[in-house]
């Protein structure tokens, strides 16, 4: 939907509010995304840990080693959780030079639909890594239940 000019600028309000809101919804993303890398760390330094101190325990071989695997699963998808995604954002040389001389309710507009583009492009990675993280937070449980049970079968 294409406004004139002058309908731009009697929307300026509305334009100010929606890209304020977007702006906002952008910022929470952000730090979702980095809140994932934080759990993420946090498990795989679980994982790396349990894994160790089974290895240094008289144990039941065989669930031994299907928890290993599983604190490799939670290794392998924690570190793929963390990895660095290319994330969009506005680039502000273009945005300005295209958009000085621009009403109000013009760039408005324009800084709204590509927030809400951007988003929609940065929904994809978070909701991969909000996968992956979710994924090693269930290795991580299969694995320190097999690590109990291998340690209490050879006691």
């Amino acid at each position: 939907m294409t406004m004139t000019p002058a309908e731009l600028e009697e929307q300026k309000d509305t334009l100010e509010l929606l890209n304020n809101e977007v702006t906002s919804r952008l910022t929470r993303q952000s730090e979702s995304l980095a809140k994932i890398d934080a759990k993420a760390l946090f498990l795989i330094g679980f994982a790396a840990t349990a894994a160790q101190f089974l290895a240094t325990r008289q144990r039941h071989d065989v669930l031994a080693y299907c928890a290993f695997a599983a604190y490799a699963v939670t290794l392998l998808t924690g570190v793929l959780a963390m990895r660095v995604a290319k994330h969009q954002d506005l680039e502000p040389r273009p945005m300005l030079a295209a958009h000085v001389r621009s009403a109000k309710g013009q760039v408005l507009a324009e800084l709204a639909a590509t927030r809400a583009s951007i988003f929609e492009k940065n929904k994809e990675i978070h909701d991969r890594k909000a996968w992956l993280w979710t994924a090693s937070l269930w290795s991580m449980a299969v694995g320190l239940g097999l690590s109990t049970v291998a340690l209490l079968l050879h006691t």
